[in-house]
């Protein structure tokens, strides 16, 4: 049995890095005689000047991708055929916003001392995308991380408080270092890099030949 080292940088307001993620899950499962895999997330914010308040989806992405109405709605049909093929349900509404999600990325790191980081994670993308539930608001975050077994009184001690936002800061600013630009990005055994949501497919040969290689 061979063992990889799994690190994904992503953010909750990012659809391809739940579509990324479901298919490596996918491709690790049918590779599972073969190969044993330790995932840890890694925080990057997509808008980290984006108020608390956040903003329209469908008018955040046209402004920042100078894409019109017909285009946003080519694109969120991609999304959801996509999220379909990787077991992930987007239910898009004219409601949603895109947030901050320092917050999240706070939250995320705290679960990793419990093991619940991928539990949360994967939480927060469906409260998000289809529950579309407010992740700018301390009560629906609670609520995500009571629901993952996690405690939501030490959540909310943390969330009153400045705790884990120098770690994030500093945690993003070394995946700007090491060149991700973009999300998501899987790094293997800290040497290989496999960005975007890949196919399951892709993923399979990608992380057989890196195992054949150990």
């Amino acid at each position: 049995m061979k063992k990889l080292k799994i690190d994904i940088v992503s953010d909750v307001m990012c659809p391809w890095c739940v579509v990324g993620y479901n298919n490596l899950d996918s491709a690790l499962g049918q590779l599972n005689e073969q190969l044993e895999a330790s995932i840890e997330w890694h925080a990057f914010e997509l808008n980290p000047d984006m108020p608390i308040d956040g903003q329209d989806m469908r008018e955040h992405l046209m402004e920042k991708y100078g894409i019109t109405e017909q285009q946003s709605d080519q694109n969120r049909q991609n999304i959801i055929e996509r999220g379909k093929e990787s077991g992930f349900d987007f239910q898009f509404s004219e409601q949603m916003r895109m947030i901050n999600s320092f917050d999240c990325h706070r939250l995320l790191t705290w679960a990793k001392d419990f093991d619940k980081q991928t539990d949360l994670k994967l939480a927060l993308f469906k409260a998000h995308f289809t529950d579309n539930l407010p992740l700018n608001e301390h009560k629906a975050l609670l609520d995500i991380v009571k629901s993952v077994g996690l405690d939501p009184e030490q959540a909310e001690q943390l969330l009153n408080s400045d705790d884990l936002k120098q770690t994030v800061r500093e945690e993003q600013n070394k995946m700007h270092q090491m060149g991700v630009s973009s999300v998501p990005t899987f790094i293997i055994n800290d040497k290989y890099a496999i960005s975007g949501g890949q196919p399951v497919e892709a993923f399979k040969q990608a992380l057989t030949q890196i195992a054949e290689e150990l």
